[in-house]
């Protein structure tokens, strides 16, 4: 299911015995374009700890009851490696996250997830990575941070960054939802990281590789808009780009 990332914000957050708070937005990198860290909001269940819950561990959201299922106790969230509110997020807090709930680390392997493009959920399932292969460095980003970042076409600007469009099966984002108001008013579109160039992440700006003529002929998208595989085919048949599901390989079944 494709689901606006500020659609998911404030929904509650329910674990195996109770609810421990709400979502407050989430960490992604800067390589994939992966959700890697839902961070809650826990009120004054855990004060001054930043939350972090891996979407190794998030069931699936239900839009019917605003809320998140996520598989893991309030025991085993509140004895977690702990991170302060106002310090990033290491690798080394990573790799003790990670250690203590027993999962792969997402950045040990050439796919999305590591070993595999999908979550693999059940140990038994997952595949052995060579550890002698050096795994890449992430660097994480906020989407409430990267929101309002300015938009670049190849040949001009063309908005800002309005939200971001999320897989909730591989929490990969498929796109950016760009708003185009100071340049052409009533309309957003839809960018995907696939077509980005390059981004400054000290500028607070984005560059893709599209004319802003092709954007604005492209398939109309509105709030109400439902993100069907027809209309995304559409989109990537305008921009002459193969969709994302042609580089992926299906799910397996064990991975959910």
């Amino acid at each position: 299911m494709l689901i606006k990332a500020k659609t998911l914000q404030g929904y509650k957050l329910k674990a195996l015995d109770g609810e421990i708070g709400k979502v407050k937005e989430f960490y992604f990198d800067d390589k994939h374009w992966t959700i890697r860290y839902l961070v809650a909001d826990t009120g004054n269940w855990l004060p001054g700890r930043m939350v972090l819950i891996s979407p190794y561990a998030l069931v699936g959201a239900v839009k019917e009851d605003h809320d998140i299922a996520v598989s893991l106790t309030r025991d085993q969230i509140e004895k977690s490696p702990s991170l302060e509110s106002h310090k990033p997020v290491s690798r080394q807090f990573e790799d003790v996250y990670y250690g203590y709930y027993g999962w792969p680390a997402y950045s040990d392997g050439p796919f999305m997830w590591g070993p595999s493009p999908y979550i693999v959920r059940e140990p038994r399932a997952r595949t052995q990575h060579d550890s002698r292969k050096k795994g890449w460095d992430p660097h994480l980003r906020s989407t409430r941070e990267v929101s309002g970042y300015h938009i670049h076409a190849s040949d001009g600007e063309i908005g800002h960054v309005e939200d971001f469009v999320v897989d909730d099966e591989t929490w990969a984002i498929r796109y950016l939802i760009v708003s185009t108001a100071n340049w052409w008013p009533g309309n957003n579109v839809l960018i995907s990281p696939q077509w980005i160039g390059k981004v400054s992440w000290e500028e607070s700006e984005v560059y893709i590789d599209l004319s802003r003529e092709s954007i604005r002929e492209s398939p109309e998208y509105t709030e109400d808009f439902l993100l069907t595989r027809d209309y995304e085919t559409g989109l990537h048949k305008h921009y002459k780009r193969k969709g994302y599901w042609v580089h992926e390989p299906a799910p397996m079944e064990n991975a959910r």
